[in-house]
């Protein structure tokens, strides 16, 4: 029971950090707009927040080591409060992109100790219970924070101070528990290769997630102001996305288990490209139209990370599993920084349309080359089962290892 407890505090401090985090982005996007930060300015906020979150996927778990967790969860959330209050001092977007870093890496840094703790906490008897718990608590997060936006001022201080307030807040629960704090783990190493080497389909599907993922979070707002939508209904509109990822979770993974992976990535993508032409037709629709749309778009998207990075895992050794998901994460991780910034340049160019225009685009290449190696690629002899995982760190890999040794029979 002492155990559970220690395991609500962190539970409790992710919810607060992805009150925090995860309202950011959509605010700067509003913020930016009402300050008159062009479109491609604006892109790059959300780009500059995937490169910190790439730096702090790297650089926490050596500091994990040097300070231990509680003082490395606290530099990291300075990092990312400091980068909230500063917004307002400096109203210029490349002193943003850099508060945006910051606030990349502050994400990356807590979630990689959360993890830690929790990989080191965790027994057979507790780890159904913590992990399900912790996906829920997770998607719970992110789903409350697309809301928070309908209630946050555009370019206020109070807004960002409160979202500092929030990041601040997240400290409390994982410093003040009485828990002793776990022995530091060994970091994965850092092997990008290994992931093309087990699945070059799989480093593609995590590529076009990260470029479905990061343009809808970080430049979706911007289509939603170009549609005429009010902030609340933007925070609606990106919580439609998460809703729609949620529901797909379970009938994803069922197919996933049962029938070829690759096909099923193909099928995916062939839905999505559908999603968006439904959601490029539905614009004039009104309010419920684009929520149904956006919804569509995360059900038939949101699971792509999750079936890529399960078919690469079913040609992976129990001993590269972690260093495997590691590699995933790279990969999402070089997908997200350049999409944000590529989506906003079409936008302004192009028109909001751009960004379903290239999202489809993304997706065909994915059905192309997704055809191409069911040709010439191989069906693993024992396949592991899907696993929902959160993309929160290169740590995360260790958490769900024992789930991914379920084995299914090949179809």
């Amino acid at each position: 029971m002492r155990m559970m407890i220690s395991f609500a505090a962190l539970f409790f401090s992710v919810v607060l950090l992805q009150l925090s985090s995860g309202g950011v982005g959509p605010l700067d996007v509003l913020s930016g707009t009402a300050l008159g930060f062009t479109r491609q300015e604006i892109g790059m906020l959300g780009s500059a927040h995937f490169v910190g979150f790439f730096i702090g996927c790297w650089f926490a778990p050596r500091l994990l080591g040097s300070v231990g967790h509680s003082r490395a969860f606290a530099a990291f959330t300075a990092a990312g409060s400091i980068g909230l209050i500063a917004h307002m001092m400096v109203i210029n977007p490349y002193a943003w992109a850099l508060m945006r870093v910051a606030s990349g890496l502050c994400v990356a840094g807590c979630y990689t100790v959360v993890e830690a703790w929790l990989q080191a906490k965790v027994t057979n008897e507790t780890r159904g219970r913590a992990m399900g718990t912790y996906r829920m608590v997770d998607m719970t997060g992110s789903l409350a924070a697309q809301g928070i936006i309908g209630i946050l001022a555009p370019a206020d201080y109070i807004s960002y101070n409160i979202l500092a307030i929030l990041c601040c807040a997240a400290l409390l629960p994982i410093t003040l528990t009485t828990a002793s704090q776990p022995d530091t783990p060994k970091s994965p190493r850092l092997r990008p290769m290994l992931a093309y080497v087990r699945s070059p389909l799989a480093v593609a599907g995590v590529i076009v997630a990260a470029l479905s993922s990061a343009s809808f979070r970080m430049v979706g707002p911007i289509y939603g102001q170009e549609l005429g939508l009010s902030a609340g209904q933007i925070a609606w509109f990106l919580s439609a996305f998460v809703i729609g990822g949620a529901l797909a979770q379970l009938p994803i993974g069922w197919l996933a288990d049962r029938f070829d992976r690759r096909k099923v990535l193909i099928w995916l993508s062939v839905a999505a490209i559908g999603s968006c032409g439904v959601t490029m037709s539905t614009a004039d629709w009104g309010v419920t139209g684009i929520l149904l749309s956006a919804g569509l778009f995360g059900l038939t998207t949101f699971p792509i990370y999750s079936v890529a990075a399960a078919h690469a895992h079913d040609f992976a050794s129990s001993e590269e599993r972690v260093e495997l998901s590691a590699a995933l994460m790279f990969w999402f991780a070089m997908g997200a920084i350049a999409a944000p910034y590529g989506a906003s340049i079409l936008i302004e160019n192009y028109g909001p349309q751009a960004l379903f225009i290239m999202l489809a685009t993304g997706h065909a290449a994915l059905i192309v080359f997704g055809v191409a190696r069911i040709g010439v690629g191989r069906i693993a002899e024992r396949r592991t089962a899907y696993v929902y995982a959160p993309r929160t760190s290169f740590l995360v890999g260790r958490l769900f290892r024992r789930d991914r040794e379920k084995y299914h029979k090949k179809p």
